[in-house]
């Protein structure tokens, strides 16, 4: 196979500034000077700090001028002391913008701690129901550059922030439309030293992000164009990217395939996150994981409504057989193909806890765009066959 990851690069205006491409990461000076950041603080996870990339960004930063503060005591489900920690740095260090660098986890903290470092009122202020996000004053909100090492959650292009409540055991979106980074560095070089079980993670929720989208009900003819191209690439690519890591241009299609997917959410997610969102909460598990393991039991929960824009989706992935049964059995294939479990009992996860889970799951933003309005006993049920590994 001809490695053309050199040719996959250039600067996109959808939906925020990106640029796109290997090696970007050495033009972070330049995109520090465009947001008019002098004295930045990068926030990654404490795993990052300690790698070459981060000292180097922080060092490349600095010869040009342009002094970086680090923080990272950031959890992998970031909770509201992480921010508090991340606000207090970024006030007493007299800091003028985020750097954003990393997975999810760090990218949501980056976020949130760039959301409140001008704000007065508590975070929780700012949950995303209703118009809470006009709460915010919008001149305190810091400016961000969003540098992914990941290539799943997308998080580079949202809005939005997934913070745990510890007061209350769960995740709560916190929105606000400046928390969309004015630039994006999207540097397929950053996740070539990804473990395997995490490139297939990140993926599978890269792909969770595109079903999702694509399946939710509403009018939205671009995210659903969107959403179809992203699962493609990630058939094409994912395997690869998992079986090859070093290989440039599957990274770098699977960063654009999780771009994609977190620009095509914008129309709605789904059942898949709604339980994922108060699982990765409470048991502190990976958000990415758990949407691959709950994929196939959501979709089949939703066949009633789902069926024809499936069978679509297998013509367009060009699926032997198929229908909707065709995308089903390619699903739980390619989980198996790159290490996914089958079940949530199998990371720990048991039935102790159903009902909690289900009325959070029920009353998470993300059940609304499901293609069913599932009922508090509908989520234990689908819940109770995921952590069974009941497939019928």
């Amino acid at each position: 196979m001809t490695d053309i990851s050199h040719t996959l690069r250039g600067n996109w205006n959808y939906p925020t500034t990106i640029w796109f491409g290997s090696g970007r990461i050495e033009e972070l000076p330049s995109a520090c000077s465009a947001l008019g950041m002098r004295h930045p603080l990068l926030v990654t996870d404490k795993g990052l700090s300690q790698l070459p990339m981060v000292s180097q960004a922080i060092t490349h930063n600095q010869n040009n001028g342009i002094v970086t503060g680090l923080f990272f005591d950031i959890k992998p489900n970031p909770n509201g002391v992480n921010i508090e920690a991340g606000v207090k740095r970024y006030r007493d260090d007299g800091h003028d913008g985020v750097i954003a660098l990393g997975g999810g986890s760090a990218l949501d903290a980056a976020k949130a701690i760039a959301l409140m470092a001008g704000q007065q009122r508590p975070m929780w202020d700012f949950e995303d129901v209703g118009d809470n996000w006009q709460r915010v004053d919008s001149a305190g909100v810091a400016p961000i550059i969003a540098i992914p090492t990941t290539a799943g959650t997308g998080s580079e292009v949202g809005r939005a922030s997934l913070i745990v409540d510890e007061a209350t055991h769960s995740k709560k979106i916190i929105f606000h439309p400046k928390m969309l980074p004015g630039i994006v560095i999207a540097d397929p070089q950053l996740t070539v030293g990804l473990p395997t079980h995490i490139t297939a993670a990140t993926g599978m929720d890269a792909f969770s992000h595109n079903l999702e989208a694509y399946c939710s009900p509403g009018f939205h003819p671009m995210a659903e164009g969107i959403a179809l191209e992203g699962m493609r690439l990630i058939k094409e690519w994912l395997i690869i990217a998992c079986e090859q890591p070093s290989n440039l241009e599957a990274r770098s299609q699977m960063m654009i395939a999780s771009t994609m997917g977190a620009t095509a959410f914008q129309k709605g997610l789904g059942a898949m996150h709604a339980l994922a969102h108060p699982l990765g909460a409470i048991y502190d598990a990976h958000h990415g994981l758990l949407n691959a393991i709950l994929m196939p039991y959501v979709l089949l929960k939703n066949r009633a409504v789902i069926d024809r824009k499936i069978a679509h989706l297998a013509h367009y992935l060009e699926l032997e057989g198929g229908g909707f049964d065709a995308v089903l059995a390619y699903i739980i294939t390619l989980r198996k193909q790159i290490g996914i479990p089958s079940d949530l009992h199998s990371i720990g996860i048991d039935d102790s806890r159903l009902d909690e889970i289900a009325i959070q799951a029920v009353q998470d933003p993300s059940a609304a765009g499901n293609p069913i309005q599932f009922t508090q006993p509908q989520y234990a049920a689908l819940l109770h066959d995921a952590i069974h590994g009941k497939l019928d």
